[in-house]
């Protein structure tokens, strides 16, 4: 094409593995950002085939029809008809192929070329589905490669399909459905009257197609002005055909489309066997069942949890002596009369900070290999199917379970999962309530606190804080839908995909790509926040604590003490030092101020002024600990131990878990505050959301750790 890309449109239904073809097909060549007044996400990229010719590829949002809808419907049709669109690749679910060619039928209408690419062949295949794509060719008019995006089987072959089609003349158009005659009559007296008074922003799009649209009444069409006259004769028409079918324009052509699909696939599809059908319903007969599944979910995320913190042992260990070994080496090394200050702030604040969150990767890690098997695997989706009849208590529906289950991982994707819900009432309930799930930020925090002082039951009590978070975000979901949102819930409709195995490579690439993004954040937010506090804590300067300290370590120094007596006298001089110029710090002196309404909690001014830097990121409680209790030697290097020891000394059980409440339930972080204000459009929501956050968490906690001594007798 001169002057500009071959454009192809990437189509076809959620959960057809669109988005694996359009990574192989583009790599790292994407763009990513949003179309336009919505919230729907805009994918493209290009491709180069082995020709040198380069494709752009515009990756549609998934969509089941073409009636606008959805935002994702609108987004879509008006990329295919005003987009300059060259070529549809239509990617099908080669194991749901008579749902997914609905949308092929009404693509068929936009009189593009197009490629149906039936993907995931080999667990189609692998349920017993043979196809004859010759005859599938034969009733839809269109070239059929079948690929696997897992297995890479008939990928290339994609590609040489794609040089073809762009090589192509005049590539063959594909086969519209036939809808009976007194429709077909309707058009062909409609289009006329449309050609005269179309305009320019629907010039790719056919009389016929237009004509359709108006039968089937979709408001994208309906509504532009131009064709507000046509719009009582329209009427007469659907009317009429209703009078002469018995049913209405829309159903009878939607019957149409079922029926061509239904005859093709009835032709081109048989089943050998169904024995992977069978055991996915004989599975389903027990973990979805009514009174099994709940508890067996429960089961499945303890033994999640179980699996993070047990196999994620060791590697924290070994981050640990790492993190150690590279803050006793930088001490060791530095220069006696290089600048004190600068030497702290690289070993304490750099180091300490970041290093005391970094050796929590490994469980990030390790839970998100689990869930992205879960997820793998499809038991996910009958985790939302099982959990549905549950959340309708709460007002909502299985739709938002999808997204708080994501909401383990981080908030802010969270919170953009939420497009998926058609309902602008329970869409925004589940955005104000979700921020309640234990993200992965917190995760540090609970790791921390746990090995301190619940050490023997880590896994448990940590699971008891995601479903204490849980509980309290589907209890504020119910009182916001029974009072700021007051309305009729919506019926949730899930398919439950057969069970699959997942790869490897799938898992690794999940991990991966979470690892990177918790790195990202640590060298970028985490890092500039603990330089942030180490400043905090180091101004201003205590001037009698350092007299007094000098005066200390000079008549230790004629002390008749052995070397090792004589340093650890010295370390606890140095760590009373620490105590004291902390204390009179920035830091230490916000901390006490908070610490007045925080005390009733069980906070005092550490962990209050702690706080303080989790508002930019949850894991910055952590990072803040380990500023505000480390030493002045290159034992302090050893991180997580004194940070645990320290804690123990400091802290009681009960005031543990009184912390962990308050950091799980108070406000959400800045990240997640942008992306809500993004996504609901005002300020006013996440603001709403702020107040109310940190209002319910110091109220549980304060009720909490009131009751808790009373109980304990502390």
């Amino acid at each position: 094409m001169p002057n500009r890309y071959f454009r192809v449109a990437l189509v076809g239904n959620p959960n057809c593995g669109k988005t694996t073809i359009f990574n192989y097909l583009t790599g790292t060549h994407q763009h990513v950002g949003n179309y336009s007044g919505v919230t729907v996400e805009r994918k493209s990229g290009y491709c180069r085939l082995d020709s040198g010719k380069t494709v752009e590829i515009i990756d549609l949002p998934g969509v089941y029809s073409l009636s606008a809808g959805s935002p994702e419907e609108r987004v879509a049709f008006e990329e295919l008809v005003t987009g300059d669109i060259d070529l549809i690749l239509n990617v099908i679910d080669a194991g749901n192929a008579q749902r997914n060619l609905y949308l092929s039928t009404q693509l068929a209408e936009l009189e593009i070329p197009m490629l149906l690419d039936f993907n995931m062949i080999d667990d189609a295949e692998q349920r017993g589905l043979r196809f004859d794509f010759e005859k599938f060719q034969h009733f839809l008019g269109s070239p059929i490669v079948a690929t696997s995006g897992v297995s890479g089987r008939g990928l290339p072959e994609l590609k040489r399909k794609l040089l073809e089609l762009a090589e192509t003349a005049t590539p063959r158009l594909p086969i519209k459905p036939k809808y009976g005659p007194k429709i077909m009559q309707a058009i062909a007296e409609l289009s006329p009257r449309i050609a005269a008074v179309k305009t320019a922003g629907l010039a790719r799009l056919s009389e016929r197609s237009i004509a359709i649209k108006l039968l089937e009444n979709d408001p994208l069409v309906c509504e532009r002005p131009e064709f507000a006259p046509l719009l009582p004769e329209v009427a007469d028409w659907r009317e009429r055909i209703a009078i002469r079918n018995g049913i209405g324009s829309e159903a009878l052509m939607a019957d149409c489309r079922y029926g061509l699909i239904a005859g093709a696939c009835r032709e081109a599809i048989s089943v050998s066997h169904d024995g992977r059908r069978q055991l996915s319903n004989l599975i389903d007969q027990v973990v979805t069942n009514r009174f099994f599944g709940v508890p067996i979910f429960l089961l499945i995320m303890y033994l999640v949890f179980y699996f993070a913190f047990t196999v994620g042992e060791y590697p924290i260990h070994w981050m640990e002596y790492g993190i150690s070994a590279i803050a006793a080496g930088v001490d060791a090394l530095w220069p006696a009369a290089a600048g004190e200050f600068l030497r702290r702030l690289i070993v304490e604040g750099i180091i300490g900070g970041v290093g005391g969150v970094l050796v929590f990767l490994p469980n990030i890690v390790l839970l998100f290999a689990a869930i992205a098997f879960l997820e793998g695997t499809g038991y996910m989706a009958r985790a939302a199917f099982v959990m549905d009849g549950f959340m309708h208590i709460f007002g909502l529906h299985g739709k938002s379970f999808i997204p708080m289950i994501l909401g383990i991982g981080c908030s802010v994707p969270a919170v953009m999962a939420t497009r998926t819900i058609e309902s602008g009432r329970d869409r925004l309930i589940t955005i104000l309530a979700l921020p309640f799930m234990s993200c992965s930020a917190r995760l540090p925090i609970y790791v921390l606190l746990t090995q301190a002082f619940f050490s023997e039951h880590q896994a448990a009590v940590t699971m008891l804080m995601y479903l204490i978070g849980a509980a309290v975000s589907l209890g504020a979901a119910r009182v916001m839908k029974s009072t700021l949102f007051r309305g009729d819930g919506e019926v949730f409709v899930m398919e439950l995909p057969p069970y699959r195995l997942p790869t490897l490579q799938s898992i690794l690439i999940q991990m991966w790509e979470r690892a990177v993004m918790y790195l990202h954040k640590a060298g970028t937010l985490i890092l500039t926040a603990s330089i942030i506090m180490f400043l905090l804590n180091s101004f201003p300067v205590n001037p009698t604590a350092e007299r007094n300290f000098s005066a200390a370590a000079a008549q230790l120094e004629r002390a008749p003490l052995s070397v090792e007596a004589r340093n650890i006298q010295l370390s606890r001089l140095k760590a009373q030092r620490n105590a004291a110029m902390l204390e009179y710090s920035a830091a230490g002196r916000l901390g006490k101020v908070l610490t007045v309404v925080l005390r009733p909690a069980g906070f005092d001014w550490r962990t209050s002024s702690a706080l303080v830097g989790a508002v930019a990121g949850k894991e910055l409680f952590v990072a803040q600990l380990a500023v505000l209790y480390s030493i002045e030697s290159s034992d302090s290097a050893a991180g997580l131990e004194h940070l645990l020891t320290a804690l123990r000394s400091d802290y009681t059980p009960l005031q543990g878990f009184s912390v962990m409440l308050f950091c799980l339930l108070s406000m959400p972080c800045l990240a997640t505050v942008a992306v809500v204000r993004r996504e609901t459009n005002s300020w006013r929501w996440p603001l709403f959301q702020v107040v109310m956050f940190t209002l319910i968490a110091y109220v549980i906690a304060l009720a909490f750790y009131q009751i808790g001594l009373q109980i304990t007798g502390i």
